[in-house]
């Protein structure tokens, strides 16, 4: 007798978006396939929310909307939803409740569970967004972030370090953030 190999049955996107609005912890969708999300430490959401904290303040009283870990983002072109850290969206269409669509700027905060993925399957995924111009890969163990800028040329990879400034544009905002904003408040090991 020859065993057969097991049958894992695909979702769609909208049981997907139904069962996740159900459901106790959150997961990511890429093509059919379900993934339970890891929880994050202390350094990971601090990383997060001081970021969060230096965008909205920039985004007060504009169009823009500030997102923190449980807005989802769907990326179309590899039929996907996932979590972001944070999220900067300034598109006037992009106002679904459950999801977002077109992002400025995405930041992932790294960790030792998440960050092949971050590095590889959502820089290529998060690259094809068209209304994407800065994607953050932001480290929880020391002073660096790493900034993929979109430019006219194509995508520019900047490493910043120590002290550095970050310069974040998106619609009609022009960011200065800085790795002391970033890291404030954060006890590095």
């Amino acid at each position: 007798m020859t065993a057969l190999p097991a049958r894992k049955e695909l979702l769609d996107e909208e049981s997907y978006l139904q069962g996740e609005a159900l459901a106790q912890e959150r997961h990511e969708y890429v093509d059919g396939q379900v993934y339970a999300m890891a929880g994050a430490n202390e350094r990971h959401n601090r990383i997060a929310l001081n970021i969060a904290f230096h965008l909205r303040a920039a985004a007060r009283g504009t169009a823009c909307g500030v997102f923190i870990s449980d807005m989802k983002l769907r990326v179309a072109a590899h039929s996907a939803f996932y979590y972001p850290d944070v999220l900067l969206t300034c598109a006037a269409d992009d106002r679904a409740e459950l999801y977002k669509t077109s992002p400025c700027l995405v930041v992932e905060v790294l960790s030792e569970a998440t960050e092949l993925i971050d590095r590889r399957e959502k820089l290529i995924a998060y690259r094809t967004l068209p209304s994407l111009q800065n994607y953050l890969l932001v480290n929880q163990n020391g002073r660096r972030v790493e900034q993929y800028r979109r430019t006219a040329d194509g995508w520019q990879y900047l490493v910043h370090e120590n002290d550095d400034q970050l310069v974040l544009s998106c619609g009609e905002l022009a960011i200065q953030l800085s790795l002391a904003d970033i890291y404030e408040d954060v006890t590095l090991p």
